[in-house]
């Protein structure tokens, strides 16, 4: 009659006692359910104190220019074209206009240049080229808005002067030149976000497209491209954040008068602008402070209707995507 052999026999040479292993197992668990209990808290906080920064930012703005509002009524605010603070005029509508006028003008010119670049860069060229042109993109993102500013003064401005008829009175700083500017600006962000779009779509669905006989631009325009429209809807959006936010590079090339333009070439004076001039100001004339606060209180919620809009949009159109 046989005997059983006792249990530790049946353990591989080296290896743990159950025991010991059972006690590894469970500080493994313990350790790692700490740092996801860290790390919840932190990124909690870190989105609690998000929301009161923002909230504390629209707060302070909403208080300032709620005595102008009052002060000076809605329709002498936000309708007027009048801009004379030594007589107590404040209306913002120029400003407004040459702020769409500008970001509008910006990507009218970036926007198609942008996805056509990102779609050769992702799509047609090779690996070696597609590297070092998207780190020189990357560079060209890094550059300070003062830069592409300065770029815009010595460049653009006089080559619009030098083309404008003679005798037009156009100085070159105007519409076109600060739409020029912003576009160069904006390009990198378009063509960096809109090459991550198009490189999310599946691969299988370019191979589907080909493998039933359908040709190489067939298959980007009515595949690629229709797979990553809600990407490249985002990366302009950001474009526009950034163009309609931009002070410096409109500060010196726009032109700083305040009117509705009736041309590409007239100057125009931008939200950010009026923002960056004008706040030095603020102690020598009543009602000042309370107007440029509504100014830049009106440069969010102009910012924020863009946003909602075109979200809605995007949001729209990727639920027709995943219908199809």
């Amino acid at each position: 009659m046989s005997t059983a052999l006792p249990a530790t026999q049946h353990n591989p040479a080296g290896a743990a006692p159950l025991s010991v292993s059972t006690s590894i197992n469970c500080e493994k668990a313990q350790r790692s359910s700490v740092f996801g209990n860290l790390l919840r808290i932190a990124g909690a906080s870190a989105a609690v104190l998000l929301a009161l920064v923002q909230a504390l930012l629209l707060t302070t703005l909403i208080l300032k220019a709620a005595g102008s509002i009052i002060e000076l009524g809605p329709i002498r605010l936000f309708f007027s074209l009048e801009w004379r603070p030594s007589r107590g005029e404040f209306g913002l509508a120029s400003f407004a206009f040459g702020s769409l006028a500008v970001c509008v003008v910006a990507l009218l010119l970036a926007v198609p240049i942008g996805i056509l670049a990102a779609t050769a860069l992702t799509e047609y060229m090779p690996e070696g080229p597609r590297r070092i042109l998207r780190s020189l993109i990357d560079l060209l993102s890094g550059i300070p808005s003062v830069v592409y500013g300065l770029w815009g003064v010595v460049t653009v401005v006089p080559v619009i002067r030098n083309l404008a008829p003679a005798g037009s009175g156009v100085t070159g700083y105007c519409v076109l030149a600060a739409g020029l500017v912003l576009a160069v600006m904006v390009l990198p962000i378009i063509i960096q976000l809109s090459c991550q779009a198009l490189d999310a779509v599946p691969i299988g669905l370019r191979e589907a497209s080909l493998s039933l006989g359908a040709q190489k631009g067939h298959t980007v325009a009515s595949v690629t491209l229709r797979r990553a429209m809600p990407g490249l809807g985002s990366a302009v959006l950001l474009a526009f954040a950034r163009a309609a936010g931009e002070t410096m590079t409109v500060a010196m090339v726009a032109g700083s008068v305040a009117q509705i333009p009736r041309g590409l070439l007239d100057p125009v004076y931008p939200l950010p602008a009026l923002i960056a001039n004008t706040y030095g100001e603020l102690l020598s004339v009543p009602s000042y402070e309370g107007a440029v606060m509504t100014a830049a209180l009106l440069l969010i919620v102009f910012e924020a209707l863009f946003i909602v809009i075109s979200s809605l949009i995007l949001k729209r159109w990727e639920a027709r995507l995943c219908v199809q």
